[in-house]
């Protein structure tokens, strides 16, 4: 089991200094680590990570911040109250326009009008329109 174990681990790229270490006394990332390898060892096809630190190929990245789903994703879904309001790849749709949906953009652009009532507010740089890209 330790040998199976050690040589599993290490073809993942994942080295642990004691394979007997109970998994709780291990780090976070340690035990992202162990739980993916666990996974992709008994033949997980895709896995869900929320806010990773590491991206490894064939994951669903759920990130808040549009400049890391950037770096990794190839493409994008957004979902607004369980809606789906973005479904793009990669090469439709630009980081001004996935940071503008995840920003509340579309909500924005319905209450442009409404914002222009109010003294002081400067409606000059809010989208007047958001258009999802087609998948």
């Amino acid at each position: 089991m330790k040998k199976i174990n050690d040589e599993e681990l290490s073809a993942m790229g994942i080295h642990l200094d004691n394979l007997e270490q109970p998994i709780g006394t291990l780090s976070g990332g340690q035990r992202q680590s162990v739980a993916i390898a666990r996974a992709v060892h008994f033949g997980a096809r895709v896995l869900i990570l929320d806010e990773p630190t590491a991206a490894p190929g064939g994951v669903i990245f759920i990130t808040h911040n549009p400049h890391h789903a950037c770096m990794v994703g190839n493409h994008f879904a957004m979902l607004r109250l369980g809606a789906l309001e973005l479904n793009a790849a990669r090469e439709d749709v630009s980081l001004e326009e996935l940071t503008n949906h995840m920003a509340g953009g579309a909500e924005l652009a319905a209450l442009r009008h409404e914002l222009a009532q109010v003294r002081g507010v400067d409606v000059d740089e809010l989208p007047e329109e958001v258009t999802a890209p087609s998948a």
